[in-house]
């Protein structure tokens, strides 16, 4: 696996722990840093993290032109892509729609509701499923921290929605999804992020009650994610 960051902060966090409980090799490049990518030739999934910049900042943040490039190869090699939040708007991007502020920011621990394409969707069913009593959830919180939103790309099929957004997971053939929320948050990860916020004593209390869940939905999902052929 080959997993762009676009910020030191934002990711691998959950996907890593996974990646590495299991023994599964993986390559992390800091894009946003000057990084440059090793070939695609070497793996069989991509993985784009998010980042507090926006796709149409691109003149002023060149590292996303790049990771566009590598984004639109690894779709044409037919390569498991996982997008999340700034990732899932690159790859919106690059399949042709557009990217856009949005009428507010989403911030927090927030509700998806599955649409009735993701209630049929086996990766999202397995992310709705809660991983220790065993039933399924057609809504449930996810992490949120975005502003900008965008539009379905031709050929992708929308999976879940918010009450402030409509598009906040899809899937682009059998192999390709994007995720506007952040899957991969660790508690650690979220401290550094509010760390200035006067949001941070909320945010915390929220996650200590639903961490436990919210990892194992991920861990689910990743199981599914990376070992489907």
């Amino acid at each position: 696996m080959l997993i762009l960051k676009n910020t030191i902060t934002e990711g691998p966090g959950t996907i890593e722990d996974f990646l590495n409980k299991e023994a599964m090799p993986f390559s992390i490049v800091e894009l946003g840093r000057g990084e440059i990518p090793p070939p695609l030739e070497r793996f069989d999934t991509l993985v784009v993290m998010g980042g507090p910049m926006g796709v149409y900042e691109m003149d002023k943040y060149p590292h996303l032109m790049i990771g566009s490039h590598i984004i639109r190869e690894a779709i044409n090699r037919n390569m498991r892509i996982l997008g999340i939040c700034l990732g899932a708007q690159l790859i919106v991007y690059c399949l042709g729609a557009e990217v856009y502020k949005g009428h507010e920011e989403e911030t927090g621990w927030r509700s998806i509701e599955l649409t009735g394409d993701g209630l049929k969707d086996p990766l999202m069913r397995k992310l709705a499923v809660h991983p220790q009593v065993g039933d399924f959830w057609r809504k449930f919180k996810v992490f949120q921290w975005h502003g900008d939103t965008f539009d379905l790309p031709i050929g992708a099929v929308s999976l879940a929605k918010s009450e402030l957004y409509t598009h906040q997971a899809f899937r682009y053939k059998d192999n390709v999804y994007g995720f506007q929320f952040h899957i991969e948050v660790t508690t650690n990860m979220l401290l550094e992020w509010f760390k200035n916020s006067p949001e941070m004593p909320l945010i915390m209390r929220e996650t200590e009650e639903i961490f436990e869940e919210y990892t194992g939905r991920a861990t689910n999902f990743y199981n599914a994610f990376l070992r489907r052929k």
